[in-house]
């Protein structure tokens, strides 16, 4: 029930962020600015969202071989793709989902595979802080002042002190837990579990760590960024309402963007929408109409291709599971 509760809670307020992103739009005008978009200019940012899929298989599948396991490349993909689109259904889902995936198809116990996944969303989170890092610095009078405004004021003022003290509980739940496993590890059955459970996801973690060709991993994270870079400014050359933005302003949009998706709801559904309409009223000045259809044509071509090969990867696992049976 509490399940039940936590995803239509999750789902009503996707659909409150995309009605409140909408409120002001004409049908009309949203339809025409669909129109008025290059499909082709489209279908290229999708084929290069699919290479970047590829890309972050064959990254992780970098973390995972240390462990000692046999992964291939096809179980990595299968992963991946299928954790895209289980957010979809259940926010963070995901990380589980794929995890689940490596486990039954490489016999890989899954809090190892949770600890490779910790390993590579920390460079990712790393590398989001860091590009941002970038391109406010490289143009604080336009980028700094959205981020200033509209992000972190709004945290500062209005849940900075229930963020201190959910970090202070976090903390202190941490400890507490710590004490009580390293005491009853070995008296208690449920104990033992969650003990095994940690050590699992610190073996995966550590053995990241430990992978042979790091300079590849680094280039494959490189890559990474610049197809979401590449996706970014294909959709506004697709667009030409707002055709005259730069490389630099496809970069800002693409960060925006990762936020966007960061957000615990079904697939970024209402925050995407929001945050990148949002951006595009606050930096650039552009009507909010024009935002939403920019931001609609973005996230919809993401999401359509996550969708196709998460489902596809489900059909190809569910028969490799029948044909192994």
């Amino acid at each position: 029930m509490l399940s039940k509760i936590k995803y239509i809670a999750l789902l009503a307020i996707a659909f409150a962020l995309l009605w409140f992103s909408f409120r002001e739009v004409h049908w009309d005008d949203f339809v025409d600015g669909l129109k008025s978009a290059n499909f082709y200019l489209i279908a290229i940012s999708m084929i290069v969202g699919v290479f970047a899929f590829w890309i972050r298989a064959l990254r992780w599948r970098l973390i995972i071989e240390p462990l000692g396991y046999k992964v291939t490349n096809s179980d990595c993909w299968h992963g991946v793709t299928i954790g895209y689109i289980t957010n979809f259904a259940i926010p963070r889902a995901g990380e589980i989902a794929r995890c689940s995936v490596i486990t039954k198809r490489a016999k890989i116990p899954i809090e190892k595979v949770g600890g490779t996944v910790v390993l590579e969303r920390s460079v990712d989170l790393v590398s989001l802080m860091l590009i941002s890092f970038l391109v406010i610095i490289l143009n604080w009078k336009r980028f700094g002042s959205f981020f200033i405004d509209n992000i972190y004021s709004g945290i500062e003022s209005k849940f900075e002190f229930f963020v201190l003290i959910y970090i202070f509980i976090a903390i202190l739940i941490v400890v507490i837990t710590s004490l009580f496993i390293y005491k009853y590890k070995k008296d208690n059955f449920i104990i033992k579990k969650i003990s095994g459970l940690i050590n699992g996801i610190t073996q995966g973690v550590v053995a990241g760590f430990s992978m042979k060709n790091k300079g590849l991993f680094f280039l494959y994270t490189a890559l990474l960024w610049v197809c979401y870079w590449l996706m970014s400014y294909t959709t506004i050359l697709a667009f030409p309402a707002i055709t005259n933005l730069s490389v630099v302003d496809a970069m800002f949009l693409m960060i925006v963007g990762g936020f966007g998706w960061v957000i615990p709801v079904q697939g970024g559904i209402g925050a995407y929408h929001l945050i990148i309409s949002l951006a595009l009223s606050s930096v650039y000045n552009i009507e909010q109409t024009t935002g939403v259809i920019f931001a609609t044509i973005s996230h919809e071509s993401q999401a359509i291709t996550m969708i196709i090969f998460g489902a596809i990867s489900l059909l190809i696992t569910y028969l490799f599971k029948s044909k192994k049976s």
